[in-house]
């Protein structure tokens, strides 16, 4: 290589180093033609994994392709390149291939490729993989560790997860986290715990971890003494921290204790942080103060889709339809594309605001104005509507026109309709629907019989009662105050 080439290159790596969009990728490609380097394996390795940061796999992967003497350095850039964007099966078939030419693996092929294996939890290819480690004897080095645990981790296999970390010499945080997040995920919230309290390091991602983890189980109050004991330990929380704990204080109801984390985010200017906005906006509102919510709106400095939706979700939860609705054309006259959750809300507001016709050129705008294709959640929240307005047969028109197959919960709105309209023919055809969902439930065949008798139609409530014998079903028996009491 001469010398002009040799600078060209140097300045090329150092462009790859920094933070490309794809029209600078694609210049600096050109430039690697131009000075003819497309021969330099260490060059393409950066340039494939500036790729992956892009999501541009298929042109690394031609780049690869094109590559006449790929080395060692190259194809484990490749196989971190795909660990990178998320499930892909590429990494096997280039494993195959670069054996084929006879490169054979070294101890930095093995992590990422046990990562794609994670990312699929593809247990089979992975014990593979083990297998060839433990041949190579690589097994001792950390990386390689972290990566199996993570691979039996995701493929829930916490007895060879266990081993592995217990074979580990030198246990990095990620590693317990691994353990904590695992066993948790297993339903096995007590050894994620254990694991936690037999941390010897913990970073702020550990506890986040914990407390994740203790939320997404249910235990909410433990995860709340989990957050405060995290503090009192000096521990400071950051935004992910706060993106954690305020939706388990809007679950347990607990604004004062939001309000505590609140003037700790404005101390440490964590208000301003979108996502923690957005979850300040979401806790605010569930526990009913959309004062407190809509300053937190406005004092965002850049608001996202999410901050637009969270008000938006917060007027339709507190009954207040019209300022919803007002803020939503706000939000489109600003020049914010509305998406499926934002259609959640709006229709929402307009359940609560009883304005039909506002919500059915809603619905329609979906398709005809957004280009958004109504889900089931849409679907519920227009036959919730049109339900509640007296329009009961409009509903139900609706809910048989269905693309899709009506859930028991629309069937459940309806019926519930027809209840307060006496639409005793469409009650009827509800509650034969939700008996063909949920044939386990007695209070479908309940509601049906007391539709039957309220017409005087006797011989089809002892037709329902005889359905259920024949399914096996019984009529769940009253309780009182006391025995509820009891049983707590």
């Amino acid at each position: 290589m001469n010398r002009s080439c040799g600078e060209a290159e140097r300045q090329l790596r150092r462009l790859l180093h920094g933070r490309l969009g794809w029209d600078h990728l694609v210049q600096v490609h050109a430039r690697i033609f131009r000075h003819d380097l497309h021969g330099s394996n260490h060059l393409l390795a950066q340039f494939v994994l500036a790729c992956a940061s892009l999501r541009k796999m298929a042109y690394a992967s031609v780049v690869f392709f094109l590559t006449q003497n790929p080395n060692i350095l190259l194809f484990n850039s490749m196989f971190k390149a795909y660990s990178l964007v998320g499930p892909r099966k590429e990494p096997f078939q280039l494993l195959s291939g670069m054996k084929n030419r006879g490169i054979w693996p070294d101890r930095f092929t093995y992590a990422p490729l046990l990562k794609s294996c994670s990312n699929l939890r593809d247990l089979v290819f992975g014990r593979r993989v083990h297998a060839d480690v433990l041949t190579l004897g690589f097994e001792s080095h950390n990386s390689i560790g972290i990566a199996l645990v993570e691979l039996y981790v995701s493929c829930g296999r916490m007895e060879d997860a266990s081993r592995m970390f217990d074979a580990m010499p030198h246990r990095e945080p990620i590693v317990w986290n691994l353990m904590v997040r695992g066993f948790c995920k297993a339903g096995d919230v007590n050894s994620g715990f254990r694991f936690f309290q037999g941390m010897d390091k913990r970073t702020v991602v550990s506890w986040n971890s914990m407390i994740t983890e203790l939320a997404q189980s249910g235990h909410d109050h433990e995860a709340f003494n989990l957050f405060r004991e995290m503090w009192d330990m000096g521990f400071e929380p950051d935004d992910a921290s706060l993106v954690i704990i305020l939706p388990v204080c809007a679950r347990l109801g607990a604004v004062e204790k939001g309000r505590w984390i609140h003037s700790y985010a404005e101390t440490k200017g964590l208000s301003r942080v979108i996502a923690v906005g957005n979850a300040f906006i979401d806790m605010y509102s569930k526990c009913g103060d959309l004062e407190s919510a809509r300053k937190v709106f406005d004092e965002i400095p850049e608001r996202s889709i999410v901050s637009w939706n969270s008000m938006i979700a917060g007027f339709a939860l507190n009954g207040i339809g019209e300022a919803g609705i007002d803020l939503f054309e706000e939000m489109k006259a600003k020049g914010v594309k509305p998406n499926e959750i934002t259609f959640l809300g709006v229709l929402g507001c307009c359940t609560h605001a009883g304005l039909v016709n506002r919500g059915r050129e809603l619905f329609s705008s979906m398709t005809v104005e957004h280009q958004i294709e109504p889900r089931l959640e849409h679907y519920g929240c227009i036959v919730d509507l049109l339900g509640r307005n007296s329009f009961v047969q409009e509903a139900y028109d609706l809910t048989k026109g269905m693309p899709m197959r009506p859930s028991a919960a629309i069937w459940g709105a309806l019926l519930s309709a027809c209840k307060i309209h006496g639409e005793s023919g469409v009650a009827e055809c509800a509650a034969k629907e939700l008996i063909d969902l949920e044939p386990w439930n007695s209070g479908n065949y309940v509601q049906l019989s007391n539709i039957y008798a309220e017409a005087g139609r006797w011989d089809d409530v002892k037709k329902v009662r005889l359905l259920m014998r024949e399914k096996c079903v019984c009529k769940a028996p009253g309780e009182s105050v006391i025995e509820l009491m009891d049983n707590f």
